[in-house]
């Protein structure tokens, strides 16, 4: 097989686990738990690395922000032999009983990106693998960390859609945007960010697994308290203990599915 155009890997090159990060500065972060680890190609938004995690085989490669990079990372991926995804994230809450530091397992996605509709109609589904979020809810549990089971929304816009100007350039504001945080806050959905919905769709069309997970920056509703300019840096908590726990349970997950697969002789 050729080298794949945009990650710049072949077949060999990783394992079927693999940690879907959208930084690549924290691709890094997360091998320096390995046992072993060893630099495969950085081309790019798209860093992997590849090693052995307690004697699990893993991989890991940064997707860039959004759900189009990180359908092209997954196709290329795929190609390659990857057959478990696992999406390791930031994300804010749209839920008070969510706090900052807390870890959200998604077990599906409100398909409010564009990148997945060209694969699947809306009225698919964007759920993850059940014995990956087992595997995840296993590995909080193990850990001692606050964590959470629901749905998330996935969208492809960061400074639109919040209930009050100040958050788009300029001041721009659609009234429309008014209700839609609220509204997803009366559905019970838990989470907000931007890449989960195309990592749960296509696995379930190629029928692969795939799971996501997300460390909690922020309550989106309330980061912007008034209708003055939104400003990330002050509202979104990127500490490095969040980082750092986040790719812990990354990589328990992937040995906890590991585990099982092996038990199941697969």
């Amino acid at each position: 097989m050729s080298l794949q155009y945009h990650l710049k890997i072949k077949e060999g090159d990783v394992a079927p686990y693999v940690l879907l990060p959208g930084d690549p500065k924290r691709v890094p972060i997360v091998a320096s738990y390995w046992d072993e680890a060893h630099f495969v190609a950085d081309n790019r938004e798209h860093v992997t690395y590849t090693g052995v995690y307690k004697g699990v085989p893993i991989s890991c490669t940064s997707t860039g922000m959004g759900c189009p990079s990180t359908a092209i990372a997954m196709e290329e991926l795929a190609r390659c032999g990857v057959k478990n995804f696992i999406r390791i994230g930031t994300c804010g809450t749209f839920q008070d009983y969510v706090k900052k530091g807390d870890m959200q397992i998604f077990d599906s996605a409100c398909r409010y990106d564009g990148t997945s509709y060209h694969y699947a109609p809306g009225p698919f589904p964007a759920v993850a693998d059940h014995d990956t979020v087992e595997a995840a809810v296993q590995a909080a549990k193990e850990l001692g960390l606050p964590y959470h089971v629901g749905t998330t929304r996935t969208q492809d816009t960061f400074y639109a859609n919040y209930p009050k100007p100040g958050s788009a350039f300029n001041g721009f504001w659609q009234s429309r945007w008014e209700n839609f945080y609220p509204d997803l806050k009366r559905l019970n959905v838990m989470g907000g960010e931007m890449e989960t919905s195309i990592v749960l769709v296509l696995t379930r069309i190629w029928g692969l697994r795939g799971g996501a997970m997300a460390v909690t920056l922020d309550n989106i509703i309330d980061s912007q308290e008034d209708e003055g300019e939104y400003e990330p840096e002050q509202a979104l908590d990127h500490s490095e203990d969040n980082i750092k726990t986040l790719s812990l349970m990354g990589c328990e997950t992937i040995k906890k599915l590991y585990e099982m697969d092996q038990a199941a002789g697969k």
